[in-house]
């Protein structure tokens, strides 16, 4: 097993936020709670480094669930190194987004070191690292929830308050959720089967999710 860190809690809000469901293909309709892959990405905002990955393991929702829909201009394709740009007039389509409104969550996660580990690293210096960027306000970039334009406040879950979610909202099967990606070489999607329970969304060991 990989030297790990003790498991650390960051907490997460907005005003916007959405988690695309997989199985929409041109409309972006969120889950009704973050997902892994999304707060890995709001941590690895915060820290970054080629010696870790972040692993994570709950994410408490603390505000009732509020879903808001909306139109949204996007273009049709990428730019990349042999394009001649994008025209964004001729390359735009409008398309319905179903975000999430006014979310909080606090996401417990670890961080465990990959072959990348220096000499010099060590699980002290992570954690005060991490800590005092949280701390800070520190960040690498700003951290988003699911799109870039829907930025995300943070700080230590400390400040947390206890979660207000209706009864029907606290027990609530959320299907097939996307757990992460395997990079390698065909960068595989992994899915697990995702509830919220008493208002915590469990995630799965790395090694346990469904492909």
């Amino acid at each position: 097993m990989s030297e790990r860190s003790p498991t650390l809690s960051v907490r997460f809000r907005g005003p916007l936020a959405c988690f695309t469901r997989p199985e929409f293909k041109t409309e972006r309709v969120s889950y009704e709670v973050m997902t892994p892959s999304a707060a890995r990405g709001a941590l690895e905002a915060i820290l970054w480094k080629p010696a870790i990955v972040w692993r994570i393991e709950r994410i408490h929702v603390l505000k009732p669930i509020h879903f808001t829909a909306f139109m949204r201009n996007e273009v049709t394709r990428r730019m990349s190194p042999d394009s001649d740009g994008i025209l964004a007039d001729e390359d735009r389509a409008q398309r319905n987004t179903v975000a999430l409104t006014d979310v909080d969550y606090v996401v417990e996660a670890h961080f465990e070191f990959t072959p990348k580990k220096g000499e010099a690293d060590n699980l002290g210096k992570f954690l005060d690292m991490f800590s005092r960027r949280v701390e800070n306000g520190q960040c690498f970039h700003r951290p988003y929830l699911g799109c870039r334009e829907f930025a995300a406040d943070f700080s230590s879950a400390a400040d947390a308050p206890p979660p207000h979610l209706g009864p029907r909202q606290m027990d609530k099967e959320l299907g097939l959720m996307l757990h992460d990606i395997e990079f390698g070489g065909e960068n595989r999607p992994r899915f697990f089967h995702a509830k919220l329970e008493a208002g915590i969304l469990h995630v799965p060991p790395w090694n346990g999710g469904v492909s």
